[in-house]
């Protein structure tokens, strides 16, 4: 049987669906109610800019600690083992020294935008906004695109229903998930990532106190060493990460993400003041490197427990090594989870875990179709639209885009690459050209139009990253041998992913040298 298609005996129970479904009934009546302070486009896509200190570092680290998150780095810390922590430690560095210095995030807010393209028509040209909005919309939908079907995959997981349910889960995940965001925009997600930030919270460091007693430290470490060797520990060594990798987690998890990753700068957007804006970075460091830790030391947890399962280990390590099948591996924790949680527990747990997925999936919905509106539809039309056209247009986008995800789940088969890798990548394909834009354009007077256009095209090359795109692209060059000769897939990505930077700012050099800006006379 494949671990995909496996279906575990679990704890849950009644009483746990019970906790899932009024938990679900509550965060609906928010978006609901949260409607009738919805007026203008600021109101709806930044809440007005009111977001003070405490509320907008829990709903920052809320939108970012979502279910998915969870999965991919459970994912990483199945595969990866203890090495894998380098990935949260790098986030949390990054976000650490952007409050501290307030690169990027400070000058960004300073311009009082609402959207990433809406400075690039403000320092380089409208054409360059409508171009920035259309990759970073496309590269969006593409990151999201897989969130519903790990959402279902969790729940299918640890609730012990069969695999054939997905469609259904998915399908009924989408719908709680656009009911409350298309009526309630940025206030109902700022209401309910503050909700779903404490329940969250709560309810992984009790899974993790949980696992460390029902696995034991010792068999913990043990597995890891087994299974893993010394990559398991050094993500350094020669048959781990490697240090191309580590320096792309530096780069896009630690500094590019946190600073130009859209439903992040959304928060700068929202904050109330400069000092607001430091406050959530720096606060928010911890909560960055505690939201990929934890995950993936439940991910560890569940390497060990499988290991010492004598009845699963011959399913979960086939002559001794790990599955190499990436749904496999993603469904390893969940289904962990589901063994190991006591009635009770595992509801709240749920519950936390699908508030999670709300809380992205309702910030990347509002944010994507912000872009479309803002920076695609409105710059594209002569006399430029009415509020309340606006406010149809988000709405019905967020419906599409919805749409588009449940198709893409559906259809998106994962295999080799893990899904940290896909999403990291696919947002390379807007971040690393959208991170030489603000760096160039808030930091250099030289910075032009011809070196936007140039980075930002240059940027879309990270697409290469996926493995089903680079397979493609390397057969249909006759150049197969170059994926052995750079490596696994994760040094792989890392490699295009930093390539795909250094190229950007190359050209942004280069093509504004070549092609000044044209400074007004006087």
């Amino acid at each position: 049987m494949n671990i995909s298609e496996l279906s575990l005996q679990t704890n849950f129970t009644v009483l746990d669906w019970s906790i899932v479904a009024a938990y679900l009934a509550v965060t609906v009546v928010i978006g609901l109610y949260a409607n009738r302070y919805i007026t203008d486009m600021s109101d709806y896509l930044v809440a007005g800019r009111s977001i003070k200190s405490c509320l907008g570092i829990a709903t920052m680290i809320g939108t970012e600690l979502g279910l998915v998150t969870v999965m991919y780095m459970g994912q990483k810390g199945v595969t990866g083992g203890f090495a894998a922590f380098h990935i949260g430690v790098a986030a949390g560095l990054g976000a650490l020294f952007l409050g501290l210095t307030g690169f990027i995030v400070v000058p960004l807010r300073r311009e009082g935008v609402m959207t990433i393209p809406e400075y690039y028509e403000k320092r380089f040209s409208r054409g360059v906004r409508i171009l920035g909005g259309v990759i970073l919309a496309v590269a969006g939908i593409l990151n999201m695109g897989v969130f519903l079907k790990i959402g279902a995959m969790f729940v299918t997981g640890i609730t012990g229903l069969e695999p054939t349910y997905i469609k259904v889960v998915m399908s009924v995940l989408l719908l709680l998930v656009l009911t409350y965001t298309v009526l309630g925009g940025m206030v109902s997600v700022i209401i309910t990532d503050y909700l779903q930030f404490v329940v969250l919270s709560f309810g992984l460091l009790l899974a993790c106190g949980v696992a460390v007693a029902k696995v034991g430290w010792g068999n913990i470490v043990n597995a890891v060493t087994l299974v893993h060797g010394e990559a398991g520990f050094n993500p350094f060594a020669g048959d781990g990460f490697g240090g191309e990798y580590v320096l792309w987690m530096v780069l896009s998890a630690g500094v590019m993400a946190a600073g130009v990753w859209p439903t992040a700068v959304m928060r700068v957007c929202a904050a109330e003041n400069i000092r607001v804006v430091k406050r959530i970075y720096c606060w928010s460091a911890v909560g960055f490197m505690i939201r990929s830790i934890l995950p993936m030391f439940l991910g560890i947890c569940a390497v060990a427990y499988f290991w010492h399962h004598q009845a699963l280990r011959e399913l979960f390590f086939p002559d001794g090594n790990m599955v190499g099948d990436a749904t496999a591996t993603l469904s390893t924790m969940p289904l962990f989870l589901g063994q190991i949680l006591p009635m009770g527990v595992i509801g709240l747990v749920a519950a936390g875990m699908l508030a999670a997925f709300m809380s992205t999936h309702d910030s990347y919905l509002l944010c994507w179709a912000s872009v479309v509106v803002q920076d695609v539809i409105a710059p594209s039309v002569p006399g430029g639209l009415s509020t309340k056209a606006r406010l149809l247009l988000a709405r019905l986008c967020i419906l599409l885009v919805g749409l588009f995800l449940l198709f893409f789940g559906l259809w998106y088969q994962m295999e080799r690459q893990d899904v940290l890798d896909y999403l990291w990548i696919t947002g390379a394909i807007y971040f690393t050209g959208a991170f030489v834009l603000l760096a160039t354009g808030l930091y250099w007077k030289r910075a032009s139009t011809v070196g936007a256009y140039l980075a930002l095209i240059a940027g879309t090359f990270a697409v290469l990253g996926i493995d089903k795109v680079w397979l493609k692209a390397t057969e249909m060059l006759g150049l197969e041998s170059l994926t052995q000769t750079l490596g696994p897939w994760p040094r792989l990505s890392a490699i295009i992913g930093i390539s795909t930077t250094i190229v950007a700012l190359l050209l942004m050099i280069v093509g504004s040298l070549i092609f000044p800006r044209r400074l007004p006379a006087g």
